[in-house]
């Protein structure tokens, strides 16, 4: 589906949000559930943990996290998007959400049309990391392996349309090499397979990724953050080799289109105030992201740079959902 900037930032800004659907001086009044569109323990799940803790002590009802997990999230994208919208169904919202509109041609929803982007917390970066039995011990060395030997190389994901599969995609896309791409259904497999040799390279989240790597079982050649991480600074950025790579994705709430902005604001000035906690940003800082803390009108324009960055490298790739 090709998305338009314009209209993009239109809806969300303003004809996305319809007023007066509900009050937002006595919310909440009862628990809010957030669904999360991938299954318990990646990065979509830890934050929407993180958030529902955070917003449970903080607007004084229970925030529960709920798993439906499927189809890179579309599953919970298209629950949420026919919830009420009265802030008690929000999404755990990510860049697949704006990628997802161009891997998808069938979706039963409209990103766009259907959702009011709420706030973010954090944007997650990636570590491009090989089994130690490949001989490559950077990112130049490996793209010289690769194309001294073309399809020789494998490279896990999570599954087509993942994360990892998307940060794969965009590296292949800027430096020309071909390497094997090995699709797993989640992370879990594919980090398993890697550990034990049977793929060589995985585009991993530092949160799944970093433990292997100080034990010594698996060996980082570079973050995909544009510059080094703060936490990691030992691992270069694979923009060092790679002029201009930088892959990441932001993870955030949205909730269903018709709820008033003056919930959406109520909400979005809990979540901002949550990187200014130092347990908070703790945690955060443990995972290896950065905090992201941004308005409704910042999120959208958020989202419309991911959705014409990810639609491209889609397009061009020519890579459709499974």
């Amino acid at each position: 589906m090709k998305l338009h900037r314009r209209q993009f930032l239109y809806l969300t800004a303003g004809g996305a949000i319809i007023p007066a659907i509900a009050r937002a001086d006595d919310y909440p009044s009862r628990p809010v559930r957030i669904i999360a569109g991938f299954p318990p323990g990646g990065v979509n799940d830890a934050y929407g943990r993180l958030m529902a803790g955070w917003l449970s002590d903080h607007l004084g009802q229970q925030f529960i996290v709920e798993n439906r997990a499927g189809a890179g999230g579309t599953l919970a994208d298209e629950y949420v998007a026919n919830a009420d919208g009265d802030g008690y169904t929000l999404l755990v919202s990510t860049s697949a959400d704006a990628w997802n509109a161009t891997l998808y041609t069938d979706l039963k929803y409209d990103f766009i049309r259907d959702f009011a982007p709420v706030g973010t917390m954090a944007r997650s970066s990636g570590v491009l990391v090989v089994n130690p039995s490949v001989p490559a011990k950077s990112v130049a060395e490996l793209i010289a392996d690769a194309k001294r030997n073309p399809g020789k190389i494998t490279m896990a994901s999570a599954g087509v349309g993942s994360a990892p599969h998307m940060y794969w995609e965009l590296f292949r896309s800027m430096t020309g090499v071909e390497m094997v791409h090995v699709p797993y259904r989640g992370g879990g497999p594919a980090v398993a397979d890697l550990l034990g040799g049977q793929v060589m390279a995985y585009f991993g989240t530092t949160a799944s990724s970093m433990p292997h790597v100080k034990s010594g079982r698996l060996r980082p050649l570079g973050v995909t953050s544009a510059v080094r991480l703060p936490e990691f600074p030992d691992i270069p950025a694979v923009a060092e080799t790679v002029p201009g790579y930088e892959a990441g994705i932001f993870v955030g709430l949205a909730a269903p289109r018709r709820t008033s902005a003056a919930i959406v604001n109520k909400l979005n000035e809990a979540l901002k105030l949550a990187p200014t906690d130092p347990n908070i940003r703790q945690r955060i800082a443990d995972i290896g992201d950065t905090p992201l803390p941004l308005s409704p009108a910042e999120f959208v324009k958020v989202v419309a740079a991911e959705t014409e960055k990810w639609g491209k490298v889609i397009r061009e790739g020519h890579i459709k959902a499974e």
